[in-house]
């Protein structure tokens, strides 16, 4: 798909052996050559075929028909930019509030068919994400229209549906057993070239790039050559399984230099899961604040290991209260899995369904000890759009969440879960994961206190928004 950060491909893996054998031969001390040319009339016999040449030929004639390309068609608002100015409306006669005009705009990205009995591909949230109708085209040339089963902006996950006979599926598997240093090969359609093959390895694990702003990142780094147009497509081991779904690169031009990200299987099955079952994601919390386990801490608590997450906050009356965890207690594991840090223990218990129970492995003043919690439910939703300022509508407000608070490092102003496309909200400048932290210069603590500035009566809204590292104002009349 073709947003700044998205999809992935990989570099040589047989060429490997090539250069190895060629060093071989090198090593020993070859036989003087020669330049002699063949008698005139001579035929010259070809190079006999060289049996044994390793290839990855097999292994993708089997994967390549999972793999599909997907279309996107959405309509996008155009507006004049001279006629936002009052000065041009005026000189011009236009009218103040300018109806915007829409056209229809095309994009391209990749999927998996992880389910060939009920149809269901997986892709990335961000490749569908405004689309107003979605198109498959399969490795033998079919097509058909796809429903959207769900979507995950946080985790940038979505699955869709499509009914076809004979679907090949691939299977998903366990990402938490790669290793850096792993072989692994992208497919994807890299520019609309459908069926492009790379190849690299894993380069890291459990990176956090903060492109999501706020969301749920655990990602796979590879040295694959990642273009626009892979996104959502396989990231897949030399078994022919998926490890990883292609979703963004670091690259300071927009183009690839072998710094690029997937998404790993085990967080995008949990994801799948839940989309299916609910056509959302519900997230779980516990109620604490924290942050990763550093040498200096580590050295401050009597730590040899700088793996775990440190409490820092323990929400009143919260899951994680009630279970008794404490600040500075530091997680060491969950689940039995081992927590490296704060954003990987987040990223456990957010795709934990509400009422599952987590067992942490905690140490509180030297001493190893379990805790089991309840997973929570997220703050709920308690201002609707539909009761403020008309200008609002289309946007969804809710209470900080804990990974907002921490981000913003602060504990005051409702967050913007959420903004229609072609809304007023979206009209005005808002965007998902804005913190409006006061309205006309008067501090908003609270829903409460926002709902009673932003009131449908109130001439005009100064909201002034923290969005990502910085802020900015926000005028709407």
């Amino acid at each position: 798909m073709s947003r700044n950060f998205a999809i992935k491909i990989f570099a040589p893996l047989a060429v490997s052996a090539s250069i190895i054998g060629a060093a071989a031969l090198l090593s020993g001390n070859p036989e003087r050559a020669h330049a002699d040319l063949p008698p005139v009339g001579a035929v010259v016999q070809a190079v006999p075929p060289v049996q044994g040449v390793p290839s990855l030929a097999p292994m993708l004639k089997a994967v390549m028909p999972a793999v599909v390309n997907i279309s996107v068609t959405s309509k996008v608002e155009i507006q004049n930019p001279l006629m936002q100015d009052p000065f041009f409306r005026r000189f011009f006669g236009a009218p103040e509030q300018q109806q915007p005009q829409e056209r229809e705009s095309q994009a391209i990205g990749s999927g998996v068919v992880v389910d060939a009995a009920k149809g269901y591909v997986i892709t990335n949230s961000h490749v569908v994400a405004e689309a107003d109708s979605i198109s498959v085209r399969l490795n033998d040339d079919r097509e058909f229209d796809a429903k959207l089963i769900g979507k995950d902006p946080d985790t940038d996950v979505a699955v869709l549906q499509i009914k076809a006979d004979n679907l090949t599926a691939l299977k998903m598997a366990d990402s938490d057993q790669l290793q850096v240093g792993d072989f692994v090969v992208a497919i994807g359609s890299p520019f609309g070239l459908r069926q492009t093959v790379t190849s690299g390895i894993v380069s890291g694990l459990s990176r956090q790039t903060g492109i999501s702003e706020g969301g749920y990142e655990d990602f796979i780094q590879t040295d694959a050559s990642i273009n626009p147009g892979n996104s959502g497509g396989a990231l897949i081991n030399l078994r022919g399984e998926l490890v990883g779904i292609p979703s963004n690169i670091l690259s300071r031009s927009g183009g690839n230099i072998g710094i690029g990200f997937a998404i790993p299987t085990n967080l995008a099955r949990e994801v799948m899961s839940q989309l299916v079952s609910n056509g959302e994601i519900q997230r779980g919390r516990i109620g604490i604040n924290g942050q990763d386990l550093t040498p200096d801490l580590a050295k401050a608590f009597g730590l040899t290991s700088t793996r775990g997450a440190v409490i820092t906050r323990v929400l009143p009356k919260s899951p994680a209260d009630k279970a008794g965890l404490k600040s500075e207690d530091v997680i060491l594991e969950a689940n039995g899995r081992a927590v490296e840090n704060f954003a990987q223990l987040r990223n456990r218990v957010g795709l934990m369904r509400i009422g599952d129970k987590v067992t942490l492995k905690v140490l509180r003043d030297g001493k190893p000890r379990e805790v089991t919690v309840s997973i929570g439910k997220e703050e709920e939703i308690a201002a609707d759009s539909d009761n403020l300022h008309p200008q609002l509508k289309g946007a969804t407000f809710a209470p900080l969440d804990e990974s907002a608070r921490q981000n913003a490092g602060d504990t005051r102003g409702v967050l913007v879960q959420a903004v229609e496309p072609r809304s007023p909200a979206a009209r005005a400048g808002l965007r998902p994961g804005d913190i409006v932290i006061a309205v006309n210069r008067r501090p908003v603590q609270d829903l409460e206190d926002f709902s009673k500035l932003a009131n449908p009566k109130a001439p005009e809204l100064l909201l002034h928004v923290r969005r990502g590292p910085g802020a900015l104002f926000i005028l709407i009349r």
